[in-house]
């Protein structure tokens, strides 16, 4: 997950309250931290992190008063290294050939053999995010110029990137060539945006110029902008089908698709796949299952209730889990209403399962409040595999459907019944074509299929 965003005037125009509104409506993506980094007029880049929300590591008033042209920032969901401010981004180098920093979207696959290379050509490291190998990387290039060193670094890594960086004074965009995940260019005025997704550049009131593609590097500076690409030429695209499913807000646009008719039209497949005959209402998990579940209920002529409320003020990182809250477990978030599910038979619509835990504990709590049966829909496929790409995905041995046949499940999770999507379903209703999504967590299919190599600097 993560979220990244950027910003350049070539006016001069003070940027950093833009990047924190962008930050504000990438949160979903990323809770744990979130930073930015700027230019200032004597040169050298200065920074800011701390953890938690947005508006409690950062401060606003003192972010808009900043005087500077060209800045980056992130919201950190950690998938490498763990929840320690050190890997907290933007990070931030000064090197011989430019002042540095990035954030990064994405998990590298091959950081932990750049990093050993690295290591022994003198490199010293301060985190232990993925995230550090790519400073290293472009610090250690031969080239004189940073873009060589930048792009030559580029053709190196494997993976999920999608990076927002400072190179100097320019604002550079870059997406690995295989497209993992998503990454726009905005423009309002003279200032030109850069954003894991398009709610982010809505909110400060820019217009969608284009997606970077899969390969590009996009430069920002006074001069313009300028696009470069990759001498990459890989297999297929990997679009990541799950930020269709779960990670984008519902109100942006990925690769020409809204997110939103995409939910809904999973729920309508996933009405004619599994109809539930005798349901006295649909439901949604909130969020994620919400919309899914509006179409679910609209292709099937159940009536749709809101009967599972979500405490909006509890994020994921909200308390410590001490033995008290265990106990009370999800119900901190979410809870049924009494009065319209008792004595029905419910129909709840989830975006997917993944321990199975939050699962059983929602139907039990269903169950309690009074509802006859619970029926579980699920608007994807099962997730049987982990991903390397840039989610925080159990090992295959903790995933529920890898480890139980779905009648199993059923049973392990309290349900009635249970029913999924397809992966054709799925793909269907996203509408790209096939070589261009990524289904690795549902098939195991991952991108490395002859296209791995070993790592030279």
């Amino acid at each position: 997950m993560c979220g990244v965003f950027g910003a350049f005037s070539p006016d001069g125009k003070k940027v950093l309250e833009d990047v924190y509104l962008g930050l504000y409506a990438l949160q979903h993506r990323g809770q744990e931290a979130a930073g930015v980094a700027w230019t200032k007029s004597e040169g050298g880049i200065s920074s800011r992190k701390g953890t938690g929300l947005v508006h409690l590591a950062l401060d606003q008033a003192v972010l808009a008063a900043i005087e500077s042209p060209c800045a980056v920032g992130h919201v950190r969901y950690s998938t490498t290294g763990g929840s320690e401010i050190t890997n907290a981004q933007p990070l931030t180098a000064s090197t011989s050939k430019c002042p540095l920093a990035v954030a990064h979207n994405g998990n590298l696959t091959n950081a932990q053999g750049l990093k050993l290379l690295l290591q022994n050509r003198g490199a010293i490291f301060h985190s232990t995010t993925d995230t550090e190998v790519i400073l290293h990387l472009i610090a250690h290039q031969p080239h004189k110029q940073p873009l060589d060193a930048l792009l030559d670094s580029l053709v190196r890594l494997r993976g999920a990137y999608s990076l927002a960086m400072i190179v100097g004074d320019r604002l550079v965009a870059a997406r690995d060539p295989w497209g993992f995940r998503p990454l726009v260019l905005g423009r309002r005025d003279n200032i030109t945006y850069v954003s894991s997704e398009t709610c982010a550049l809505d909110l400060v009131g820019a217009s969608v110029v284009r997606e970077v593609e899969p390969g590009e590097v996009v430069i920002v500076g006074k001069d313009g902008v300028d696009s470069l690409r990759l001498p990459v030429e890989p297999k297929r695209r990997f679009g990541c089908a799950f930020e269709f499913v779960y990670f984008a807000r519902p109100d942006s646009v990925i690769s020409g698709r809204s997110v939103y008719a995409v939910r809904k039209e999973l729920g309508k497949r996933l009405a004619k796949r599994a109809a539930c005959p005798g349901a006295s209402l649909v439901t949604g998990m909130p969020d994620s299952g919400t919309i899914a579940s509006l179409g679910y209920a609209e292709e099937s002529g159940v009536p749709y209730e809101q009967s599972v409320v979500r405490n909006r003020y509890v994020g994921r990182t909200f308390i410590e889990p001490t033995n008290r809250v265990r106990h009370l477990g999800v119900r901190i978030k979410l809870n049924p209403i009494t009065e319209v599910i008792k004595g029905k038979n419910v129909v709840v619509v989830d975006d997917s399962i993944v321990r199975g835990t939050t699962c059983e504990r929602m139907i039990s709590m269903i169950k309690t409040c009074g509802a006859n049966q619970v029926h579980v829909r699920i608007s994807s496929p099962p997730v049987r595999f982990p991903c390397y790409y840039g989610i925080d995905t159990p090992t295959r041995v903790e995933l529920a459907a890898a480890r139980m046949n779905l009648r199993q499940l059923e049973q392990e999770v309290g349900a009635d019944s249970l029913a999924y999507i397809t992966e054709e379903d799925l793909l269907e209703a996203i509408g790209l074509p096939e070589q261009s999504v990524c289904t690795a967590c549902f098939s195991g299919e991952y991108m490395e299929g002859g296209e791995e190599y070993e790592p030279q600097l």
